[in-house]
């Protein structure tokens, strides 16, 4: 029923959601207040740990969409608050077909007595509501500064809009504060659109480069967490390009004003992108900004700015051996580089050269420990799919050699297993583990690789055999949960020994991880038949441990 009402139903909110921000949502049916019901859109506030707008359009040419003032929400997801909304609406779906009524009514009531008033009623409505709505007297007066071609009154007031100094009350702009300068930023950026429309697009180009050099200079001082200020401050870029666009704007001087941003320390705003205004430039501003962006480049070869300009630019051009060269010129030493060069040329058709880049780079990096994984996996994609099966083993295992981790020793497996290799290769790769254990090079989580390969071959009496005096508690308690059927004894001792270190530390977390040790336990008495000592155990630990709630709450919850 509640779909022939509102349009839409729970399977579509999970569908726009995701099982994630759905189940999220549930959890916030409670904190939703001042739902309100127009003719195609429905509008809440959602309460947390702040509060947010949501606003569901229904019925749309897209069928339901929403729209969120969270973070979350304004990278235009279907956020938990617009789940929660949407799910009242649902739970309230007999009242909507009257709210939308009332709403109608009250749009049309409001309309007919607008038109009814005189003149001077208007004036004297639109004086009291600027004297009560300090951001509409701000448009206001700017339309009209507009209007008489008042443009010192327009620059002061779209500058005194960008201003940061009366939100900076501690000398920077607090997280708190920041989405109300947002607010006055998106103003300034309305203002200039204004200034365009109304065909004075010269003087907004001005005043935007004026305002993007303000807002550069206070970013760093701006707690913009949320990305509500950056957010208005690209809407202050586009008013500037479409200036410069009905401007007509010189592009040679345009050119070095970009180059100026983008090099300098103050585009982190704004974002601006030199390609959003190659048909402003056209080429006669684009070959300036590849002249300024080379001679940037000459000056400091490895700026990151200079570098991604220059990149930005040439990329622009489809020139893909100039490409080739610009990234050949800086090539970082985990093959980053390289693999990039690769798909450049992969993407152009050059397969050949762009798996002999891939391949220098493992050459290259041959002695570097931690290279990035990508150009091996690049290269062994291909020499896979080329039936290279004996050359994916080659490469795998050089890696191994050098990095010596699991997933090193994982993807020699692989590999080796793929060519029918692996005992051979698997003779040859414990040892070195088994050396780097003795000589204690640890694996990611302390304890050795040499441990964590065998559990990964499933090899759990070898594992056991080389635990002894090498493993962690991570390892021991893995052998364990492995062995508590085949060996109970020797699982249970381990399980015995992680209880009783367990029995310090405080938290959930902790308390969770002592619970999962004590039920492995449990199993191995159950395997001995010795049922009882664990009873008795379990009676002891829960006396010595009482004073914990929690932690008597969560045994409780796993039948312990």
């Amino acid at each position: 029923m509640a779909r022939k009402v509102v349009g839409f139903g729970e399977d579509d909110l999970r569908a726009l959601a995701g099982a994630r921000s759905f189940e999220r949502g549930l959890g916030y049916l409670d904190a939703v207040s001042g739902l309100e019901a127009g003719d195609g859109s429905v509008t809440a506030v959602v309460h947390g740990t702040d509060s947010y707008e949501v606003e569901l359009t229904l019925g749309g040419e897209d069928g339901l969409s929403a729209w969120c003032d969270c973070p979350y929400g304004q990278e235009g997801n279907f956020c938990k608050h617009c789940v929660a909304v949407g799910l009242t609406v649902l739970q309230r779906a007999k009242t909507i077909p009257h709210q939308r009524a009332a709403a109608r009514a009250r749009a049309s009531g409001l309309e007919a007595w607008l038109t009814a008033l005189s003149r001077d009623e208007l004036l004297a409505l639109v004086r009291e509501q600027i004297a009560e709505d300090r951001r509409l007297r701000r448009r206001l007066e700017l339309r009209a500064a507009a209007a008489r071609s008042d443009l010192g009154t327009v620059r002061d007031r779209i500058l005194a809009l960008i201003d940061p100094r009366p939100f900076a009350r501690y000398g920077y702009i607090e997280y708190a504060d920041a989405p109300g300068y947002a607010q006055q930023v998106a103003e300034a950026a309305a203002a200039l659109r204004a200034l365009t429309t109304d065909g004075r697009a010269a003087q907004a180009v001005g005043l935007a480069e004026e305002a993007i050099r303000v807002l550069g200079e206070a970013y760093g001082e701006i707690d913009d967490s949320d990305g509500a200020v950056g957010q208005a401050a690209a809407a202050v870029a586009e008013a500037h390009l479409e200036a410069c666009g009905a401007a007509r704007t010189d592009p040679q001087r345009l050119a070095e004003w970009l180059a100026g941003q983008m090099l300098g320390d103050s585009n982190d705003v704004t974002d601006l992108d030199p390609l959003d205004y190659a048909e402003v430039l056209g080429p006669r501003g684009l070959a300036r900004l590849r002249q300024l962006a080379a001679e940037a480049r000459r000056r400091r070869p490895s700026g990151w700015a200079e570098r991604n300009l220059m990149e930005r630019l040439v990329k622009a051009e489809g020139d893909v051996d100039a490409v080739v060269a610009l990234y050949a010129q800086d090539l970082d030493p985990s093959g980053a580089t390289h693999l990039r060069i690769a798909e450049e040329l992969e993407s152009a058709g050059r397969a050949d050269e762009a798996l002999a880049w891939a391949e220098r780079g493992l050459r290259d990096c041959a002695d570097e420990t931690h290279i990035d994984g990508r150009v091996a996996d690049y290269v062994c994609a291909r020499y896979a799919k080329a039936g290279r099966r004996a050359d994916v083993v080659v490469v795998r295992r050089d890696r191994f050699r050098v990095e010596r981790s699991l997933a090193a020793y994982q993807q020699l497996r692989s590999a080796a297993q793929a060519a029918q290799c692996w005992e051979a290769e698997r003779v040859a790769a414990l040892p070195a583990l088994r050396e780097d254990a003795r000589r204690e090079r640890g694996g990611w989580y302390g304890g050795p690789v040499l441990i964590d390969a065998l559990l990964d071959d499933g090899d759990v009496d070898a594992a056991w055999r080389e635990a002894v005096g090498l493993a962690d508690d991570r390892q021991w308690e893995q052998l364990a949960d492995l062995s508590r059927e085949t060996h109970p004894a020797e699982a249970l001792a381990v399980y015995m020994r992680l209880v009783e270190r367990l029995k310090e530390p405080t938290g959930d977390r902790a308390y969770e991880h002592l619970a999962r040790l004590l039920l492995g336990a449990r199993d191995c008495h159950r395997a001995l038949g010795t049922q009882e000592a664990f009873t008795d155990y379990l009676a002891d630990l829960r006396a010595e441990l009482k004073r914990r709630r929690k932690l008597m709450s969560i045994l409780d919850r796993h039948g312990l």
